[in-house]
């Protein structure tokens, strides 16, 4: 599997899009040549009726999952469900797939148990149309990634700089993907851009799993305090200009990546101003 363009959009914005608003961005992205359009899977709940009404909004672009949480629909469920998808909108679904964590495995009335495995073994019974050709894994350390390189077409590594990329690319070769998100803010302000950067993203520096993974690339205990350094947030969200973001994401392309996911934060709302002024970047 190969994405269409280099550069998406992901959007947190975009889910609920049974809204009509939310369908009239989907179908102006698709006008502006954003043809990647990304949705996180958050608990799993109506993701999928998201992605449903997004494929009918924008009839020429790809929608990806990044990523859906395994626990909250079976295998067979979910292999049910992309089969309608296809029928109904032809094979433009991606299903990027993730581990969560143990409390959301317990929501759903089920063990966790070794993420790996299970991860394994919720791939091993999806059916041939979501086959390794046809999925992602949201995955950062050297044993999820491992999986995805052996069992489906690459992964989407959330909250990485382009040194994670290029160590990776080196490691893996030119196979598999690696599609990593980018967080971006519009704003020449630093202080004001930090700001806006801690408040999309900061919550998640607390979480083990990218703690682990922001040391393996060198940032330290003095990085990861609450909201992160200053030091930190300009490695893992580029501010200022769109320029600024076009320099980033090439410096994720020349490091490796196959396609860079960008993320809008401090927008109120829909940030369609913003990929508006961003919209050259989907022809790169």
């Amino acid at each position: 599997m190969r994405f269409d363009q280099r550069v998406g959009v992901w959007s947190m914005e975009l889910r609920s899009a049974h809204r009509p608003q939310i369908r009239d961005a989907a179908a102006e992205l698709d006008e502006l040549g954003w043809r990647t359009i990304w949705l996180p899977g958050l608990d799993g709940a109506g993701v999928l009726d998201d992605v449903d009404a997004l494929l009918a909004a924008a009839p020429n672009s790809q929608v990806v999952t990044g990523v859906l949480n395994i626990w909250g629909q079976s295998p067979a469920e979910l292999s049910e469900r992309v089969a309608v998808l296809d029928a109904d909108h032809g094979p433009r679904a991606v299903v990027g797939l993730g581990i969560g964590s143990p409390a959301g495995a317990g929501a759903h009335g089920q063990d966790y148990g070794n993420p790996v495995a299970s991860m394994a073994r919720y791939l091993d019974g999806l059916g041939p149309g979501v086959g390794p050709g046809r999925r992602l894994l949201g995955a950062l350390g050297p044993k999820m990634v491992d999986l995805a390189r052996r069992s489906s077409a690459g992964w989407h590594p959330f909250l990485v700089t382009p040194r994670y990329v290029s160590a990776y690319r080196e490691k893996v070769g030119a196979g598999p993907l690696i599609a990593p998100h980018q967080a971006v803010v519009l704003d020449t302000d630093p202080d004001r851009a930090r700001a806006a950067a801690r408040a999309g993203i900061g919550m998640f520096l607390g979480f083990p799993t990218y703690r682990n993974n922001l040391k393996r690339l060198g940032f330290g205990d003095d990085d990861l305090i609450p909201g992160g350094s200053d030091r930190l947030i300009d490695a893992l969200v580029v501010h200022g200009t769109a320029e600024d973001v076009a320099h980033r994401v090439q410096e994720h392309l020349t490091a490796g990546a196959d396609h860079v996911a960008l993320h809008v934060l401090g927008a109120n709302g829909l940030p369609l101003a913003q990929w508006r002024e961003l919209a050259p970047l989907a022809s790169i």
